[in-house]
């Protein structure tokens, strides 16, 4: 396995975390009284926006030579940060 395959890996692996967070957040929401509802809403629809940027971002990441994939981690990366920073809330 090269870098490139096992950052992979390790990214799919924490937008799995980010994924089940999301689908905790989606509970909670159901259960809430309606100002909050329309604030979990807003934010489930951030991290879904920043979830599927994520996903697009990897799967160029596996079609990506080996020469060209640094530059795309480093967009991965920048990526990576805005959804953590939704997810962290």
């Amino acid at each position: 396995m090269n870098t490139r395959d096992a950052y992979k890996q390790k990214t799919e692996a924490e937008l799995e975390l980010v994924k089940a967070n999301l689908d905790a957040l989606r509970a909670k929401a159901k259960s809430a009284t309606a100002d909050m509802k329309i604030s979990y809403l807003e934010e489930i629809d951030n991290i879904e926006q920043n979830y599927g940027t994520m996903q697009s971002k990897l799967d160029e990441l596996g079609e990506a030579s080996e020469g060209a994939w640094e530059h795309l981690k480093k967009d991965i990366e920048n990526s990576w940060d805005s959804l953590r920073a939704y997810a962290k809330k």
